[in-house]
């Protein structure tokens, strides 16, 4: 293994993450970006534009993914959560339990994001909106648990003991997010 001198890098011009600055071109220096020239991945890789991936088609098939919601000093949140996107709707559900960080967040600013990626690891989606949260019930046959029934039914079908189902809902403080979808995107990149 050859060391080298404290300070030095490889002779590739790459560091641990990539080119170093100087190496840049300008306009690659320069974020964000001028009007004009987006830096979103359509405008990185044009031939997307051409590709059937379809994000949302991963959205709608992903039972798995990552919510990210906004924490009170403005980081970022991450959650991994069990999804349910209506693709017709443009809406994608989650249930939560009250007095969670994502529930909390949520309640302080209901903007939010959820990444799904596909079992090789090769494509990836992200979604992008506003969520509304119903819940927790006290009432098993109360509004906030229909909802949670609803939404069950749409994800999974018909539950064997909708009776057990909505006293666990209650007893264990289920919220229902539902985020209305503003943005969608995604690569294949295999």
């Amino acid at each position: 293994m050859e060391l080298l001198p404290a300070g030095s890098r490889p002779s590739t011009g790459l560091g641990p993450v990539g080119p170093r600055r100087e190496e840049l071109t300008a306009e690659a220096r320069q974020w964000p970006p001028p009007a004009g020239n987006s830096r979103r991945a359509r405008d990185v890789a044009p031939d997307m534009a051409t590709s059937s991936f379809d994000p949302r088609a991963l959205l709608a098939e992903s039972r798995l993914g990552v919510l990210a919601t906004i924490k009170a000093d403005g980081r970022p949140q991450l959650s991994p959560v069990m999804p349910f996107y209506d693709r017709e709707a443009e809406v994608i559900y989650v249930s939560m339990t009250e007095g969670r960080a994502k529930t909390a967040n949520l309640r302080r600013d209901p903007r939010a994001t959820l990444e799904v990626t596909s079992p090789d690891g090769y494509s990836w989606a992200t979604a992008e909106g506003v969520a509304t949260l119903v819940g927790p019930g006290a009432d098993p046959y109360g509004p906030e648990v229909e909802a949670l029934v609803d939404y069950y039914r749409k994800a999974a079908g018909e539950h064997p003991d909708w009776e057990e189902y909505r006293s666990v809902m209650v007893s264990d403080r289920r919220v229902l997010m539902t985020m209305t979808v503003d943005h969608v995107y995604g690569e294949k990149i295999r």
